[in-house]
């Protein structure tokens, strides 16, 4: 599915969607295109069966971040940065809200560069995978700029305060493996194996039961804000919600039979 051509969707009968990026000759940058479009396929996903999103980019990029001819227009224009703000507000923004709270898991598929904005669009899911190819870098000082695209709530989350200000102050741009040691990825896989491990890794959040690893993943990113007790609270409460569904009793009724659980998301 087309989204504009700027972004593309496919959803597999086994539960896994993909969003590409699909402007190579931009290095897929978060253009106005790309951006609606990434919120459209989103939108499209929560009202299917899908189990697991991927994100990627095409052309051998997963994204240069912030759109520098919009930059180039909005300073000859000399367009007031009260209506800068707003439209970074209206997309962006709103995208990266939508990406971080997103109820199915999300996985980033980063093969090539992943920086400015670019780089929280990989973070922001919930789990990282890297070619050796991939590169980083949080490079908003580079076109004179602070961050933004939720580099401040999310970095110092994922790497620690300290390093998050190296990485904003300097503007450095590293490559997979250092990303893997801040934490920044999950897994760094050789380039001629990405994609064959990539679809490895998804095969197994599909087969999984779709309802409980749904609450578990929302459980585990809002623990950070809450209290022991308020935790323990809410995660009873999803086990009652998941006590109920017929993919507990497939799953242990598969664990008594030695076999491997064959669950239907419901």
């Amino acid at each position: 599915m087309a989204l504009g051509e700027a972004v593309l969707l496919e959803i597999e009968d086994d539960g896994a969607a993909t969003i590409t990026l699909n402007q190579p000759d931009r290095r897929n940058a978060l253009s106005a295109e790309i951006s609606a479009g990434l919120s459209e396929a989103l939108e499209e996903i929560e009202g299917s069966d899908a189990r697991c999103v991927v994100l990627e980019g095409s052309g051998g990029s997963f994204s240069a971040g912030g759109d520098i001819e919009r930059m180039v227009e909005a300073i000859e224009d000399d367009i007031p940065a009260d209506d800068r703000v707003r439209r970074l507000e209206r997309s962006t923004n709103e995208l990266m809200t939508r990406l971080v709270d997103f109820p199915i898991p999300t996985i980033a598929a980063i093969d090539g560069p992943a920086v400015g904005a670019g780089a929280n669009l990989a973070i922001a899911c919930d789990v990282q995978l890297a070619s050796e190819s991939a590169a980083f870098g949080f490079v908003f000082r580079q076109v004179g700029l602070s961050v933004d695209a939720g580099t401040s709530y999310l970095l110092p989350r994922i790497v620690g305060e300290n390093v998050a200000r190296e990485l904003v102050l300097t503007g450095d741009i590293f490559g997979a493996d250092r990303a893997a040691d801040l934490g920044l990825v999950n897994h760094v896989y050789a380039d001629d194996e990405f994609d064959v491990r990539v679809d490895e890794f998804v095969g197994k959040i599909v087969s999984g039961p779709p309802i409980a690893l749904r609450h578990a993943n929302r459980l585990v990113g809002e623990g950070l804000e809450k209290s022991l007790d308020q935790a323990l609270t809410d995660e009873a409460v999803a086990q009652g919600i998941v006590f109920e569904t017929d993919d507990h009793a497939e799953g242990v009724n598969a664990f008594l039979e030695d076999r491997e659980p064959e669950y239907d998301g419901r």
